[in-house]
């Protein structure tokens, strides 16, 4: 598990006297088979136990199954829960279980991914990455890469996701300040799985051999990408710029099959969505918007202190 630097930890400082054993937070992730997602647990269950707190942690499997994450919700709300830290997989599909559980005065921390609605009103918190910023780090870095010019592939995750969509959103405000760049797709989706994204890439793949430069904005659309272009004899010959760090990407990486990589600190944003359940718990004000950082990885400065302290050693 990666430690967290001691100035990020601060909310640690609670003493752990101020919650009895069953104070309980509920976290629910957008899905639990990704790497991103076993990294905000462990910063999650890192936070729990420091603060002396129990954390009830479920979610669905998949990244597209809406009603079973309605219904996880639903079930801690109705099980009486202390607090509930969301990363709701859709925007709009997720306020009412988040206003039913406003309505039993459970507080919601909302991370990762928006929730249409009023922070400080609709739900207690946001926590996660500026990834509207993400995304222009990734579109900068892209076109540096191609000097340019060129034409470039997006492949977007999914409908209703505000954090890619927001990703993908800064991505295009770069692109488009570049007129050496073409985009010659820009409007298809990888839908929630690595297979699904791999076969949604191998669909566009006279795209994709067109193109020379290509961009995913989360972990499994940057694997579904990469793996069609292994199938297809073209990875490490496109430039490509993907988004978060699994040991699967990072050694792609390594082997220059990605070029960069915009890298979250899922420890980080499980640790504080935790932490500022704790903190409003307390009864201590909270931030309406907590920013977990990103930072731009390339196999040039993979080893640096900089990026480890984000994707570990």
């Amino acid at each position: 598990m990666m430690k967290l630097p001691h100035a990020l930890c601060l909310l640690a400082l609670i003493p752990l006297t101020a919650f009895s054993a069953n104070e309980k937070i509920a976290v629910i992730p957008k899905g639990t088979t990704h790497s991103f997602w076993k990294s905000v647990e462990a910063g999650a269950r890192q936070a729990g136990a420091e603060f002396g707190v129990e954390i009830l942690w479920k979610g669905p499997l998949k990244e597209d199954d809406r009603a079973q994450q309605i219904g996880v919700v639903q079930q801690f709300v109705s099980s009486g829960v202390d607090a509930i830290v969301l990363a709701p997989l859709d925007d709009t599909a997720l306020r009412t279980p988040v206003k039913s559980a406003a309505d039993r005065k459970i507080p919601v921390v909302i991370f990762d991914s928006a929730l249409k609605g009023e922070v400080g009103k609709d739900f207690l918190s946001y926590v996660a990455t500026n990834n509207f910023r993400g995304g222009e780090i990734g579109g900068t870095e892209l076109v540096r890469l191609l000097g340019g010019k060129g034409k470039v592939v997006l492949l977007r995750y999914a409908e209703g996701s505000a954090s890619t969509a927001e990703r993908e959103a800064g991505f295009l405000s770069v692109i488009k300040q570049h007129p050496g760049i073409t985009l010659i797709v820009e409007n298809r989706y990888a839908g929630a799985t690595i297979s699904s994204a791999q076969d949604a890439a191998m669909n566009l793949i006279d795209k994709i051999r067109e193109a020379d430069g290509l961009f995913c904005p989360n972990e499994s659309s940057t694997q579904g990408m990469l793996l069609a272009l292994r199938q297809t004899g073209l990875a490490g010959k496109k430039t490509f710029v993907g988004f978060d760090t699994s040991p699967f990407l990072l050694t792609a990486l390594e082997r220059g099959q990605v070029q960069a990589l915009v890298a979250q600190n899922p420890t980080r944003m499980g640790y504080l969505g935790v932490a500022t359940a704790v903190k409003h718990l307390r009864g201590e004000k909270v931030e309406a918007t907590v920013d977990t950082g990103c930072v731009l990885v390339t196999k040039e400065n993979r080893n640096t202190p900089e990026v480890e302290a984000v994707v570990g050693k």
